[in-house]
């Protein structure tokens, strides 16, 4: 009967996502060439508060725990399990005063509008997955751009999204060489929780009436243990705060 009932919600979803992303698109541009970096942020910020609401029309709420634990003034590397693109709606806007960036895949720097500029011009990176070589040296980059500017990376150590919920094997190599670039950062576990079951029937139509979870990690300062142990505390403390 869910599923019956999302397709005509979902066609309205689908239309007034496309609509928010069209017309942030030339925002972004006036922004970002007329006021520069910050105006550019501002529209970025406003643009996924909208994409939130949007969800309200789809039943998703959202619940935030532990972000007034992180430290100010410093890098940041959040380190988070994915379950969907929502949960990249729920960094920009949850976590905006640190100004989040993203290691993403380069298929999505281009052809999507809004989001491709962003990717683009915002100051995340974008990785070919198929070649590895040109991707450490583009996460090297994002990290020293957040050593430098006291901003944060986030980072997906699954790799790819988990389509039941279920956490999939974590990869220490992308956290490894920003914490590398990064020395004075802190590394902050983040868990999503249920942003899989809006797409549970995949694309179309979208799963109804979920809650959000996001919820922040004590953070752990890079130079304040080995990397090795770093990673493991990582894992333990998003795979544990994981419920399906």
């Amino acid at each position: 009967m869910e599923k019956i009932v999302s397709y005509p919600i979902s066609v309205i979803v689908f239309v007034l996502f496309f609509l928010a992303l069209i017309v942030f698109h030339p925002i972004q541009w006036i922004c970002l060439n007329l006021f520069g970096y910050q105006a550019h942020k501002k529209s970025v910020d406003y643009l996924n508060f909208v994409l939130l609401r949007i969800g309200h029309v789809f039943g998703t709420t959202y619940k935030v725990k532990g972000r007034e634990a992180l430290p100010q003034g410093v890098p940041i590397i959040f380190a988070s399990n994915h379950q969907s693109l929502y949960d990249i709606i729920l960094f920009v806007w949850f976590c905006r005063r640190w100004h989040p960036k993203f290691v993403s895949k380069v298929e999505l720097g281009k052809g999507i509008p809004s989001v491709s500029y962003n990717l683009r011009h915002g100051g995340s990176v974008l990785i070919d997955r198929k070649d590895p070589k040109q991707s450490l040296p583009v996460i090297r980059s994002l990290g020293e751009y957040i050593e430098k500017n006291n901003r944060s990376a986030v980072i997906f150590p699954e790799g790819t999204r988990s389509k039941t919920g279920k956490p999939k094997e974590f990869a220490a190599t992308g956290l490894k060489i920003l914490c590398k670039a990064a020395p004075s950062a802190y590394v902050v576990p983040v868990t999503i929780n249920n942003s899989w079951k809006i797409v549970k029937y995949g694309i179309f139509p979208l799963g109804l009436g979920n809650r959000l979870t996001f919820t922040v990690h004590e953070p752990i300062k890079v130079s304040d243990v080995p990397f090795d142990e770093l990673f493991a505390r990582t894992e333990q403390a998003i795979v544990g705060g994981i419920k399906n």
